[in-house]
């Protein structure tokens, strides 16, 4: 879909897992939204408790440990957002509400592949309000150690730059540079895998993580093979699921980026930690509007659904 409009689903489409980490079933719908709605999640009330309703954002994230919880002041509302998170911005969804029945996202297959299914099967309907952009304007860095995490200003556009490194032979370095475009996140991101270390099981259980993990839904590796049967789905997975994992958790921004993120050795807390130093320096970024596709000429190389921006909207200054 080649569009500067906003985009919502053109109707409901629900799918049901357990919880890679409470192990508890979980049904999720996504329901379509209206323009400027965002990406909203909706868990109903059960046991007398009230429903509860928190728009996905950079203040709306609890924690960052193994996973991506949104919740707010009461706590946890969600746990393992990322991978849905990664799967509606990779396909251009800006506006849904996803109603949860439990404490945790399924985590289907480990991947965004199931998700991109169910988002494809009921299609992307174009809003008449414009879609909007967070441009970055300054560069942000983030360090901790070997890692670091930083976003770079771009023309248009967003681009990743992921590299991991693991003291393992299966593992070791890995790098993928990729534009973000509906087409390359499902053809290159969205079947990667979350995965583990089997040496890291027991530590985990005891902590109350992986309840839910097995072989149909983690690559498990231990130290000179992967146990799943199957093997794995790219020779590169690893740095495949860590870069889906960047664009889910980069999505907080509340709008589509324009820029560029590099990043080695990440994970959820880094890409938090360099998406809320963005959103914090007011002079560092800004939102523009998409220029409406008959006032644009087409543009080579460039994801279908951020080609196209005009002027700020608004500047950063501005409230």
């Amino acid at each position: 879909m080649k569009t500067g409009r906003q985009t919502t689903l053109r109707s409901d489409v629900t799918v049901s897992g357990i919880g890679v980490h409470s192990g508890v079933p979980a049904t999720l719908t996504l329901h379509p939204a209206d323009p400027g709605t965002g990406i909203v999640f909706f868990r109903p009330g059960e046991d007398g408790k009230p429903d509860r309703e928190i728009r996905a954002g950079v203040g709306a994230v609890v924690a960052t440990e193994l996973a991506t919880v949104i919740g707010d002041a009461s706590g946890a509302l969600c746990s393992t957002a990322e991978h849905l998170l990664a799967a509606l911005s990779g396909l251009g969804v800006d506006n849904v509400v996803v109603e949860v029945d439990g404490p945790e996202v399924p985590i289907m297959d480990g991947s965004a592949a199931e998700f991109v299914e169910a988002i494809d099967k009921v299609g992307l309907v174009a809003t008449a309000a414009p879609r909007r952009f967070v441009k970055v304007l300054e560069p942000i860095r983030v360090a901790n150690g070997r890692a670091f995490g930083e976003l770079l200003p771009a023309d248009r556009g967003m681009r990743f730059e992921i590299a991991i490194a693991f003291d393992n032979p299966l593992i070791g370095r890995q790098e993928l540079a990729f534009d973000l475009e509906p087409d390359t996140f499902r053809r290159e991101l969205a079947r990667a895998r979350t995965f583990g270390f089997m040496s890291d099981v027991a530590k985990l259980w005891s902590a109350g993580y992986a309840l839910g993990a097995s072989f149909e839904n983690t690559v498990v590796v231990a130290d000179n093979r992967i146990l799943n049967p199957d093997g794995l789905r790219f020779a590169d997975e690893f740095v495949r699921h860590k870069a889906l994992d960047a664009v889910g958790d980069l999505s907080l921004a509340g709008a589509p980026l324009i820029g560029v993120y590099r990043s080695t050795c990440g994970g959820h807390k880094l890409n938090h930690a360099v998406i809320s130093a963005l959103m914090a320096n007011r002079s560092a970024w800004t939102l523009v509007d998409a220029v409406p596709a008959a006032a644009r000429k087409p543009a080579r190389g460039h994801a279908e659904l951020t080609a196209g921006v005009a002027a700020p909207a608004f500047g950063p200054d501005v409230s």
